[in-house]
């Protein structure tokens, strides 16, 4: 699968460890930054993530800065983009099954690495039920 990653420098620590993770899972990784763990502002590097699911050019997207808000908040004023904080497996699952979440936000300052791996993995391999959910995801954008 081919995936877009960025985040911010909170995040950065836990991009790079799950960029190795996803590679090693055979996934195909665009890395839209940040490079180093020096400030920046997230919405430099969420905005391509979410330009990158919006045109096709990659199939699910993930984000990580400290909290997993403002990325959220960033790659949600896309159209055709549904970015879900998740910090489980469950929330994972929900979001791909029930709101056909195509971005994973992630929180490093609130989660152990130990668990992020397996709530990406879950995102990763979770579809879509569509069904009554389709007509609820249609409603989403404005």
């Amino acid at each position: 699968m081919k995936i877009a990653i960025g985040g911010d420098h909170a995040g950065f620590g836990y991009k790079s460890r799950l960029v190795t993770f996803l590679k090693n899972n055979h996934h195909e990784i665009v890395d839209f930054g940040p490079d180093t763990n020096a400030s920046v502002d997230y919405p430099d590097h969420v905005h391509p993530v979410a330009e990158a699911i919006e045109n096709g050019e990659t199939e699910l997207g993930v984000l990580i800065c400290g909290s997993g808000n403002g990325v959220a908040m960033a790659a949600n004023k896309h159209q055709g983009v549904r970015a879900a904080i998740c910090w489980n497996r469950d929330l994972a699952t929900l979001a791909r099954q029930h709101n056909d979440a195509n971005i994973i936000c992630l929180s490093a300052r609130f989660l152990a690495y130990e668990y992020v791996e397996g709530i990406v993995n879950t995102f990763l391999k979770t579809n879509f039920e569509g069904g009554r959910h389709q007509t609820r995801v249609d409603k989403i954008s404005c």
